[in-house]
């Protein structure tokens, strides 16, 4: 007997949930393909290998307010966890943002900050406390292992018919794996008219698992450009010519319907099929070069910003996102753009939740966008309110003045005019002070895209795998700081290596975890990688006033699947698992060697 998604079947089951995206008539599309690749693949649990544990520490004072200092990726989330773990109205609560030494997602959670405050109380002191790297690796929340199975169906001419994308996510001991991320992006650089995808979230004796940079989607893009990479080599296409042949475009349906926004796809492609490193020759035997890219889409949250004026003429930025990787400078950078003003005339900090409104989390790629928006509004009234001073000034109606160049200019008499600078010296003069603020709810970070191109040699006597080059390529919309863009896709790759090449989570026979330290869980050093080189495409994002998008997640995508691919080209044997240890890759070489 079947049973469809979500039927009782009077047994227990360790799914915990079922996402199902559709379009068109996945049989059929098979059945017009002439050739078609099926394969199964599977990922192991890693973790995100922030450096500075998790830590807080709590003062639960006379007046019964608790104040929280805490290294996490929301000062916001923390306070409502806080708050409803010691039964406490969220204005009883306090939390200062520290610097984060690192978080990728998985300091989205609280773990300490209700403990350490009980233990206050009862203490009648300050209490800290942090965890330790086993605990870290142990108690946090590290990424989903996986199994999927993925079919691909094309013609010979190498248009794709069919797709279909099987995902099972590791959720650790509790519901809600980010298998979601996965089913919703792994086919979509891609129009298929027929597909379907079948994501579940399955629960198991392992780590309750967290965020870790673009959640659920390394794993899936993996298991697809490994396909769609096979499906290149059976029709004799150029691999990237066969992704070009089905690349999206604006209006084209993502696997969950909706249309696809403007986004670079086949500007991406179309450079790194382009780039010298896509046709420089390999010098060794046993070299191999791999492609793969990655789409992502990207929701948003609110933000809340507030500005300043100080009488020489600087502003004083204050915003509710914790800075992860440069926030702060790139959001003073949309004040001063805005204003007219030098980004060295913004001060920019990061507000506690008694000094700034609401903002959610830093994480989803979202916060040089979102709390950029939040910025730029209150920097818009900023410069509303500014010009009703000139307008005071020079005896006229404020929309009779106008904003250009840092100058407010009187319309109806041009010579009259005065910088945002002077003008600041004259507010006390004018009105009193000038102090702003501004929410702003999401309009969505939208969609973003990245590629790489990888080299790699194995060595066929120990299985060992260097990367020799490595090329990221991703559609920024407006790099406002290309150096932060830069360090971002860097970051990420070098993160992906480690996923597709090392990282694991090693369990003994008793169920403990064996490798619960950097010692001896393996992540990628400066020895291990080369330098990597980074193109940034520029597609104006259509979302935002200047066009930006989020960058800090996508980056990490498509490396897995550019890694696993590159080492197939090298020793002409396909990996389906992860990672790719000299282990893995000597048996594969062996069982080829019997085959013959």
């Amino acid at each position: 007997e079947r049973f469809a998604a979500g039927d009782d079947t009077g047994e227990k089951s360790n799914v915990a949930g079922h996402i199902q995206h559709k379009l068109g008539d996945v049989e059929k599309g098979f059945r017009e393909a002439e050739v078609f690749v099926e394969r199964e693949f599977h990922t192991q649990t890693v973790h995100q290998g922030f450096l500075e544990p998790q830590a807080s520490t709590a003062s639960w004072g006379a007046d019964g307010r608790v104040t929280v200092w805490t290294s996490a990726q929301g000062s916001f989330a923390i306070r409502t966890t806080t708050a409803a773990v010691l039964g406490l109205p969220e204005s009883m609560v306090r939390v200062i943002p520290m610097e984060v030494g690192g978080g990728f997602g998985a300091k989205s959670v609280s773990y300490l900050d209700a403990v350490a405050a009980v233990l206050s109380r009862k203490s009648n002191r300050p209490v800290k406390m942090v965890m330790s790297r086993e605990e870290v690796f142990k108690g946090g929340g590290p990424a989903s292992g996986t199994h999927m199975r993925v079919k691909i169906g094309a013609t010979r001419d190498g248009r794709i018919t069919a797709g279909h994308h099987y995902l099972a996510y590791e959720a650790g001991a509790y519901p809600g794996s980010p298998v979601g991320g996965g089913a919703m992006t792994s086919l979509a650089p891609y129009k298929i008219e027929n597909l379907l995808v079948d994501g579940y979230d399955v629960v198991c004796n392992k780590q309750k698992s967290s965020g870790y940079r673009a959640p659920g989607q390394p794993q899936a893009t993996f298991a697809v450009e490994s396909v769609i990479d096979e499906l290149a080599a059976k029709l004799g296409m150029d691999p990237m010519e066969l992704r070009l042949k089905n690349a999206v475009n604006e209006g084209d349906r993502m696997p969950n319907g909706v249309p696809h926004s403007r986004f670079g796809c086949r500007e991406l492609e179309e450079a790194m099929k382009a780039h010298p490193h896509y046709s420089a020759p390999l010098e060794g035997p046993n070299q191999g070069r791999g492609v793969a890219v990655a789409f992502r889409w990207q929701g948003g949250q609110a933000s809340s910003a507030t500005i300043n004026v100080n009488s020489n003429g600087t502003v004083s930025l204050s915003s509710g996102s914790v800075d992860l990787s440069g926030t702060r400078t790139t959001v003073a950078m949309q004040v001063a753009e805005v204003l007219g003003l030098a980004v060295e005339d913004v001060t920019s900090n990061v507000g506690d939740t008694d000094t700034v409104g609401y903002t959610a989390n830093s994480g989803g790629s979202r916060t040089t966008f979102d709390t950029g928006l939040a910025a730029i509004a209150v920097a818009e009234e900023v410069k509303r309110q500014m010009g009703a001073r000139a307008a005071l000034l020079w005896e006229v109606q404020a929309e009779d003045v106008e904003f250009r160049d840092a100058t407010f200019i009187c319309t109806k008499n041009p010579a009259d005019r005065i910088t945002f600078k002077d003008l600041a010296r004259r507010l006390m003069r004018t009105g009193g002070p000038i102090s702003c603020s501004a929410s702003a709810n999401s309009t969505g970070v939208g969609p973003v895209f990245a590629g790489n191109i990888v080299d790699v040699e194995v060595d066929p006597e120990t299985g060992k795998v260097d990367i020799l080059r490595f090329t990221a390529f991703l559609d920024a919309g407006l790099a406002i700081h290309p150096g932060f863009v830069e360090g971002q896709m860097q970051g990420g790759t070098v993160q992906g290596i480690g996923w597709a090449l090392n990282e694991e989570y090693f369990y003994s026979g008793d169920g403990t975890m064996a490798n619960s330290s950097f010692l001896d869980y393996r992540m990628p050093t400066c020895l291990d990688i080369p330098a990597i080189d980074t193109v940034i495409i520029e597609v104006p994002n259509p979302r935002h006033p200047f066009g930006l998008r989020g960058v800090g997640e996508v980056t990490i995508i498509p490396v897995l699947g550019a890694v696993a691919n590159a080492v197939y080209h090298a020793v002409g044997v396909r990996i389906t698992g992860l990672p790719i240890t000299p282990g893995s890759i000597m048996e594969a070489l062996q069982a080829k060697d019997l085959q013959r």
